[in-house]
């Protein structure tokens, strides 16, 4: 992990196309600005794991059942 200081109005850029500004700080809160290309999703971490949950669990068992099924026909 890179760990890096920033002050407010600051900014890093990613991968050239991505750049993550620091808009304020108040306390131990920092709000932050993301600038990235409509094709690269952004997302909090715990709504990116409940997307990942939620992927896992539609692919259970019952989709490997029915996708044989399908095949067998």
């Amino acid at each position: 992990m890179l760990a890096l200081s920033r002050k407010k109005n600051e900014a890093l850029v990613i991968n050239n196309n991505i750049e993550v500004t620091i808009l304020d700080v108040k306390g131990d809160q920092v709000k932050i600005g993301i600038s990235a290309p409509k094709e690269i999703p952004v997302y909090r971490k715990e709504v990116y794991l409940q997307i990942q949950e939620s992927n896992k669990a539609s692919t259970g068992t019952e989709g490997l059942e029915a996708l044989a099924d399908f095949f067998k026909k």
